[in-house]
């Protein structure tokens, strides 16, 4: 009986752990990058806000730090037009999605003491990563369909 209830709690605790490809993969994504260019799905012209923060245009060229160990991070708008400084949020990188075959990724903004002050995040995929170049795609509507931005980083 006591070999049963080891093995299983022994499963229980894989089960809830993450995998061997999440942790490399936040690895990977840990240190400093850089946001450089977004397209997005469609062709045009778009006026895009990300993270209820602030246009695409003032995101690129933007700066990105993540901290794996404790899923924190922060970017910083460097665009002379726009509102800078840095801001801070908390991510995780779940499992990857069956319907898509990518890894989702959550992002919450927060405040210095880390926490949020309407605690919503934003669902991403991490469309790809390596050591040195990163993707994310946010799917939203836009006039009843599918819209994709696609956000390419490059690590420093």
């Amino acid at each position: 009986m006591r070999h049963i209830i080891v093995l299983v709690l022994t499963l229980s605790l894989l089960s809830c752990g993450t995998t061997k490809v999440v942790r490399d993969s936040e690895k990977d994504l840990k240190g400093s990058w850089t946001l450089n260019s977004f397209h997005y799905s469609k062709t045009g012209s778009f006026a895009v806000d990300l993270f209820n923060d602030t246009s695409t245009d003032c995101f690129e060229g933007s700066t990105w730090n993540f901290v794996p160990n404790n899923n924190s991070g922060t970017y910083e708008i460097n665009s002379g037009d726009c509102a800078t400084g840095p801001r801070k949020f908390k991510f995780s990188i779940q499992e990857i999605d069956p319907a898509t075959g990518l890894y989702d990724f959550m992002l919450k903004p927060v405040d210095a003491k880390g926490k949020s002050e309407t605690n919503q995040g934003y669902r991403l995929k991490l469309a790809g990563i390596t050591a040195t170049t990163m993707q994310w795609r946010q799917t939203v509507t836009l006039n009843g369909s599918p819209f994709t931005i696609f956000m390419n980083f490059t690590k420093q």
